[in-house]
């Protein structure tokens, strides 16, 4: 018995005592280490002691000491028996006394037990249950517990693994999973607190690995423990409704508040059990009914007419949880309430008709077949709107007694029937027609009644059978006739009333069928398949065609058919075909029968022989009634095509006489047996050849001859040099298509020398059949010299070609020559290059031809103005070259000067430029615009002439008008630019606010123009700015391009420059020259700047330092010129000029004596400006600032003001001249000065050289401040007033 257990080693060491009484030895112990399972049964054998006595003495054992009481021992064999179970896990190793004798000596010896284990413990959980609550939303995954559970054995059997066993309820087993190892209990379905169980009860099963000791078996042990797991309700469900259905009633007219029933809606968590709402979403009938919102009483709202909102009404009731659910949502759910309308009886009875649906009518009609029982049903449905009220129904009218109505009494709605009592009295031939009343009475409430009119109408009765004219019909019919084919139309009669139209027609017996028909309705007997009807096949048919009418009473007639003959069958030839032999000069004769088995004796069997047209029908003749063949005349069988190989076929045919006439054909073969009757003949009848010298063997040509005999044994033909050869060729015989070639070739053994006298043979081939027929053709032979010369160009002349020509023909040719005498030369194209502005650069203008003639490409297009001349370089190629390089040493070239035509219309060159007429430019003659043009054409095609070919003017509201012409253009040229000057040839109307429209028209010498439309924009003269310069005008006419750039940059407009003029400055302390430009600012849209405008964009401190660069002083507006006057006027104006004059003398002397007094008050007001600065700042010098005076008195305070101005007392804008600020970069100003900004200064700190100046600035602003532009003022007399 083996065991898995550790090995104990290690010995136990006995001292024996060896005994020597008697001369006896000592038994020994031989072992000492056993095994034993402790699930060894009691009183079975676990180990023999192992012992020997070195003497053969019979031994006895004894247990002595150490866990004896567990075994016994078998004294004479040492067999150890378990006595009481064994358990490792309490005693794993067990000692065991010993005593072992022979009888004369002892010994004892102590045994060491190893116990194996055996699977004997159950797996122990750790806990005794495992109780877990879960939120039902638990995600899938989740780990809910662990179990832990352990096993005393060792190994295998110490291996736990974990199931789950049993889930409580069953429908939770597959909810959960557990890890067989881990011991995880995991979630692995979703949970449900309301729709699954809230608790489960999970039996979990621990298992051990199994083990075996003593018994073969392997043993497994587990235990089980369980696991309670409650599932917590979370708000995830939708409140229900319990008690459904609703259903209640009210009576109809209810009084309002009326409690009509109620309903309950739960929350489905019932852990959670959330407070509910109530609601109506929606009602089949609104506004009848509403509900409370706590507790769900649904009450009457309006009142209720249930004829008018019918017997039910149908609410939607919603219910609401007061808290939101999981998803943040307050959770609703809806239930349908039927609410029935009882009724009360308020409505009389009706008659309706329903069809699709139920009309109220009063009149209704019925049908009855004569002599017949039963219901007659007219569609009549009486209604009482009351529910569940009985209505009474009665008769009236002369033929009451003759029906009943059914039924007599109903309950709120009925359909109604009449019953017949009296059948007799229904008789169609007596009475078509019977008239009733139908009333309809509420039992409860006999003044509610209705009366309906019921007509009757007696339909026919079917009494007869239908039957036919004549017992019996004899019809013919064509063989082949086609299907539908009518052959009589045969009807019956049938007296009664709904048999008209409607019989039934069919043909007897069913045999007939395939062959005729008769249509059911009209009694129409036509073919039914024509195929079928042969006359040689079967020539008479029978049948009964029966009728039958709505009842199916029958008639019968007979119906006998003859088939009458039609020519269908074509004539039959006795052969297939015919073959015959015959000698070529001899006749033919054979004799061709048919037959046709049409009705005998008629046409449709009368044959007539012919032969069909062919090759070679003309060659014969057939008698067209007997049908013997014969040849016209003599055979020849030259005269066949060979490839028939003697073999003639005709066809013959055979046609009958009837109508359509059929034929037939059968082929004629007629063999024609060749003789020798023809001579051999060449083609053509001489031959000329050409070999060249000094090839030995050379092939020389071939000669080509025919026999017209058809056969080998006359036409095989051979071929031989009879005379002029001296022996220098040979011929030799081929065949060759329909004849034999000769093939001449030089005698291998001869070599032709061109050098040599003989360089011509004129030789005499013999062709001869096999019946020694002959022919002669005479063949010469011309020995040719070998070409090894190189081909050369000549030179060839530049050509010229038009540009835009479409000519196919050529335009030049290259030539060249050879020296030898036979040559072929191609000529083949190297390249094409094309001199586009001064460089060649391939194209594609030009083909040469192999014959060396040089054509226009038509699929390119030539244009001078793209290049001006073409290049073809060629090469030339002598294909017989025999010997050496084939082409020329050098290439060829063309050279093809392309000349210019007028093609091209001028075209204006794109301006930006702004056109306007002012006051100055309106006058005769003035230049108001300009155009420029080119045209790509060259020499006088590109010269230009301009012309304005229209004038229009566009208002400034929109309107449009012709004008006359106005302007006229004047041409001039710049270089390779024509430029055209637009001018005014009559005084233009400055009144008209807009634009002209003039039209120019560019034409160039060869009659090609285009048009421009010119924008000239009218600007009246209130527009016109100066600007004053500080420059000499030579100057500014230097300057003007940066002047007219630096103001365009400023104001983003077109400057128009209509006059520059100087301007003296009379006051100035020394001789200055002023410069005035007079300007318009005009944008491309017409829009002119006014003066103000102008003025602020050129103040902008990103422009005026520039412009002041440029000497910019002023800008101003121009004055506007009076209109002028009368002679008188200027009369009175000149006494008043005089007297004015009177007075300007008598006021000098008054203004020179105040002057004095006015320098003295203005150096007063210095003085008091200077008593408010601060006396730190002041130098020490004069105490009055600007001065050298200590006082008033004396002082002027505009000695040290270096003032720089322009004062022109007599000039018409004096009071517009600028003061230059006193050549310092900051302003005075002063009150009551007439000021105008202009640009100038610059940003620096001023500096004061007067005390004066300092005071003057401290109490007066400066207006050199980064956001207001530097400014002078006017003050043309510097007045004392000015103070």
């Amino acid at each position: 018995m083996s065991f898995d257990m550790e090995a104990i080693t290690g010995s136990i060491l006995l001292l024996c005592v060896i005994s020597l009484a008697n001369a006896n030895s000592s038994p020994t112990i031989t072992h000492v280490l056993y095994e034993v399972c402790e699930d060894t049964p009691v009183g079975t054998v676990a180990f023999i002691i192992q012992a020997s006595d070195p003497d053969g003495d019979s031994m006895t054992f004894t247990l002595t000491n150490g866990n004896k009481e567990f075994f016994t021992v078998n004294r004479n064999t040492g067999a150890v028996t378990v006595a009481r179970e064994l358990n490792r896990e309490q005693f794993p190793l067990m000692s065991l006394g010993v005593d072992v004798s022979d009888g004369l000596n002892d010994i004892q010896g102590t045994l060491t037990l190893i116990i194996g284990d055996a699977n004997d413990n159950t797996p122990t959980f750790v806990k005794s249950s495992y109780d877990k609550d879960v939120p039902e939303n638990t995600a899938i995954g989740t780990t809910l517990f662990t179990v832990q559970a352990n096993d005393g054995d060792t190994s295998s059997a110490a291996a736990v693994t974990y199931k789950i066993d049993e889930v409580t309820p069953a429908e939770g087993a597959g909810l959960f999973a557990i890890s067989a190892t881990t011991g995880h209990v995991t979630l692995i379905q979703s949970l449900n607190y309301t729709s699954l169980s809230s608790f489960y009860r999970l039996k979990i099963n621990a298992t051990d690995g199994g083990g075996k000791c003593y018994f073969a078996e392997t043993k497994y042990l587990s235990s089980s423990v369980y696991s309670f797991i409650n599932v917590v309700d979370v708000p995830d469900l939708d409140p229900r409704f319990i008690g459904l259905p609703y259903i209640g009633s009210v009576k109809e007219n209810a009084a309002v508040d009326l409690s009509v029933l109620k309903v309950i809606a739960l929350d489905q968590d019932t852990g959670v059990n959330d407070r509910v709402a109530y609601s109506i979403q929606n009602s089949s009938a609104s506004g009848l009914f509403k509900i409370r919102p706590d507790d769900g009483t649904i009450l009457v709202s309006s009142a209720i007419d249930r004829e008018a909102v019918g017997d039910t009404v149908t609410l939607t009731v919603k219910a609401t949880e007061s808290q939101s659910n999981i998803h943040g949502i307050f959770a609703s759910t809806t239930a349908d309430v039927q609410i029935h309308i009882q009724d009360i009886n308020d409505n009389r009875p009706e008659f309706y008709r329903c069809e699709t649906g139920c009309v109220s009518a009063s009149q209704f009609t019925g049908e009855v077949l004569e002599h017949s029982l039963g219901s007659v049903s007219f569609n009549m449905t009486v209604k009482d709107a009351d529910k569940a009220s009985r209505i009474r129904l009665t008769l009236e009218g002369t033929d009451k007694d003759v029906f009943s109505v059914e039924p007599s009494s109903v309950m709120s709605e009925s359909t109604v029937e009449l019953l017949v009592k009296q059948p007799q009295a229904l008789d169609f031939e007596q009475k078509q027609q019977m008239v009733l009343q139908v009333i309809a009475t509420d039992e409860e409430e006999a003044t509610f009644r209705s009366t309906a009119t019921v007509t009757i109408n007696i339909r026919d009765a079917n009494d007869n059978s239908p039957t036919f004219p004549q017992p019996t019909y004899k019809l013919d019919v064509p063989e082949q006739s086609p299907a539908n084919t009518a052959l009589e139309t045969i009807t019956a009669v049938d007296p009664d009333t709904m048999d008209q139209g409607k019989l039934k027609y069919k043909l007897l017996p069913d045999s007939i069928l395939p062959y005729f028909d008769v249509n059911p309705n009209t009694g129409v007997v036509y073919v039914k398949n024509g195929s079928l009807l042969d006359r040689e096949v079967r020539s008479a048919y029978s049948a009964t065609l029966q009728v039958t009418d709505t009842d199916g009473k029958p008639g019968t007639t007979v119906l006998e058919i003859t088939v009458t003959d039609i020519n269908d069958n074509p004539p039959v030839f006795n052969r297939e075909s015919y073959l015959e032999f015959v000698q070529e000069g001899q006749q033919l004769e054979v004799k061709i029968e048919a037959t046709d088995v049409d009705e005998p004796n008629t046409v449709n069997s009368q044959i007539v022989y012919g032969i069909a047209p062919s090759n070679y029908s003309d060659n014969f003749t057939i008698d067209a009634s007997t049908g013997v063949l014969r040849s016209s005349g003599e055979l020849d069988r030259e005269s066949l095509d060979p490839d028939l190989n003697g073999r003639i076929q005709i066809n013959v045919t055979a046609t009958d006489q009837g109508s359509p006439q059929l034929s037939a054909t059968v082929p004629v073969i007629i063999n024609i047996d060749d003789i020798n009757d023809n001579t051999p003949y060449f083609e053509p009848p001489s031959y000329t050849f050409h070999v060249k010298e000094g090839e030995i063997g050379a092939f020389v040509g071939s000669v080509y001859a025919e026999d017209s005999d058809q056969t080998m044994d006359f036409n095989r033909i051979s071929f031989s040099i009879i005379d002029g050869s001296f022996g220098s060729f040979i011929i030799r015989t081929f065949p060759s298509g329909r004849g034999y070639m000769g093939n001449i070739t030089v005698d291998p053994d001869i070599e032709l020398n061109y050098e040599s006298a003989r360089t011509q043979y004129n030789l005499k081939v013999e062709a001869t059949d096999l019946g020694q027929r002959t022919a002669v053709v005479a063949v010469e032979v011309l020995v040719e010299d070998v070409n090894d010369e190189r081909p050369e160009f000549t030179p060839v002349a530049p050509v010229t070609v038009k540009e835009n020509t479409t000519i196919s023909e050529g335009i030049g040719n290259f030539t060249a020559i050879d020296k030898d005498g036979n040559h072929s030369l191609v000529y083949e194209l190297k390249s094409i290059k094309c001199k586009c502005n001064d460089v060649l650069e391939p194209c594609n203008w030009f083909i040469l031809d192999p014959s060396g003639e040089v054509r226009v490409n038509p699929e390119d297009k030539i244009d001078y103005e793209q290049c001006t001349q073409g290049v073809v370089e060629a090469q030339v190629v002598d294909m017989y070259t025999e010997k050496g390089e084939n082409y020329s040493v050098s290439t060829g070239e063309m050279v093809i000067n392309i000349e210019d035509i007028n093609d091209n219309a001028p075209e204006f060159l794109p301006s930006d430029a702004v056109f306007v007429v002012v006051s100055e430019s309106a006058n005769k003659g003035t230049s108001v615009a300009g155009v420029t043009a080119t045209d790509r054409d060259t020499g006088e095609n590109k010269q230009i002439e301009f012309k304005v070919t229209g004038v229009q003017f566009h208002h400034t509201n929109n309107q449009t008008t012709n004008m006359r012409t106005l302007f006229e253009a004047v041409t001039t040229q710049q270089n390779d630019i024509y430029v055209g000057i637009i001018q005014t040839n009559e005084g233009l109307d400055m009144t008209l606010k807009g634009k002209y429209l003039v039209t120019v028209t560019a034409t160039d010498k060869g009659g090609l123009s285009s048009n421009i439309v010119l924008d000239i924009f009218t600007v009246d003269l209130t527009y016109k700015v100066e600007l004053q310069f500080s420059s000499t005008e030579a100057e500014v006419e230097q300057d003007l391009d940066n002047i007219i750039r630096a103001l365009t940059s400023a104001t983003k407009a077109s400057v128009e420059v209509v006059a520059i003029r100087s301007k003296s400055d009379a006051q100035a302390s020394r001789d200055s020259q002023i410069t005035i430009l007079e300007v318009y600012f005009v944008y491309p849209n017409g829009t002119a700047l006014t003066y103000s405008e102008v003025e602020r964009m050129l103040s902008h401190p990103d422009h005026y330092p520039e412009l002041i660069n440029l000497g910019l002083k002023y800008i101003g507006n121009s004055p506007v010129d009076e209109p002028e006057d009368d002679v008188l006027k200027y009369i009175l104006l000149g006494a008043l000029g005089g007297l004015i004059i009177v007075l300007i003398i008598l006021t000098t002397s008054l203004m020179c004596t105040r002057r004095t007094f006015k320098r003295k008050l203005k150096a007063a007001q210095a003085m008091k400006s200077a008593t408010m600065m601060n006396t730190e700042s002041q130098n020490v010098g004069a105490v009055v600032p600007g001065t050298n005076k200590y006082t008033m008195e004396g002082a002027n305070p505009v000695l040290n003001l270096n003032i720089d101005t322009a004062v022109i007392y007599e000039d018409s804008d004096v009071d517009k001249m600028s003061l230059n600020s006193l050549d310092y970069n900051y302003d005075v100003v002063a009150p009551g000065m007439n000021t105008k900004r202009i640009p100038g200064g610059t940003s620096r700190t001023p500096k004061y050289i007067d005390p004066l100046d300092e005071a003057l600035d401290q109490n007066y602003p400066k207006k050199n401040s980064i956001n207001t532009p530097d400014v002078g003022f006017n003050n043309p007399s510097f007045k004392n007033t000015d103070l």
